[in-house]
């Protein structure tokens, strides 16, 4: 086969690949939910997810948006499906347009005092209750926020409502710019603006070498081997 033919058969397969991925995309109704509630006479549905439930440094943050009945926006689905630049970019557009927005944030010490599953919970009822507008409806993913607000948990919320992926947005871009800036600036030497407080390699090689900071969660670090004897 000729270079220009299988030039034409690498497009021909990229195109193919492209229109199943979007034939995929577009089967998925990310509005199935927001439907079934707005039919049930609710107005104002917020989605609601958090995270950070995983890391070793820095606070769990939550937030929760409600967005305008109808509106479809295009590219939005779960924060870790997505390109740091594409968050970026629908942060923007979620700002622009969402009726309202709120984050909510729980530290370290917090976390420690109470658990991340309890924190975590924490930062989403502050997202609702920091809510402009009060909404009717929630719709959370996979937990249940501790206010008298009607809601729904739905597993793998942000891969299946439009609301639940845009406060999953807005939570990510709000912690790791939270990492890039402000936490990095305060502990430079630990890579937070990389790793973003996860237990990567570089991150427990710092730990080893200069031990925990204040914002570094106790209770996450006991088990690790590499930091024993500083907290010790």
């Amino acid at each position: 086969m000729s270079g220009r033919n299988l030039l034409a058969a690498a497009v021909r397969r990229r195109k193919d690949s492209m229109d199943a991925e979007e034939i995929e995309q577009s089967s998925r109704d990310l509005l199935k939910y927001e439907r079934e509630y707005i039919e049930k006479d609710y107005r104002y549905i917020a989605g609601v997810d958090e995270v950070g439930r995983g890391c070793l440094f820095g606070d769990v943050v939550a937030a929760a948006v409600i967005l305008p009945e109808g509106l479809v926006l295009e590219g939005v689905d779960d924060s870790k499906k997505l390109s740091a630049k594409k968050r970026d970019l629908l942060y923007d557009v979620i700002m622009e347009q969402a009726l309202a927005m709120s984050v909510g944030y729980v530290d370290a010490r917090t976390i420690d005092e109470i658990n991340i599953k309890q924190a975590a919970r924490l930062a989403m009822k502050k997202a609702v209750l920091g809510l402009t507008i009060a909404p009717d409806f929630l719709l959370v993913d996979a937990e249940r926020v501790d206010v008298t607000v009607p809601q729904l948990a739905i597993i793998k919320g942000d891969a299946n409502s439009q609301s639940i992926a845009a406060a999953s947005i807005v939570a990510k871009v709000s912690r790791d710019r939270l990492c890039e800036g402000e936490w990095e600036a305060k502990y430079p030497e630990y890579g937070i603006a990389i790793h973003k407080g996860y237990a990567t390699k570089l991150h427990r090689e710092q730990l080893a070498a200069l031990g925990p900071t204040p914002m570094h969660r106790r209770s996450f670090l006991k088990n690790m081997e590499v930091v024993q004897q500083t907290l010790f």
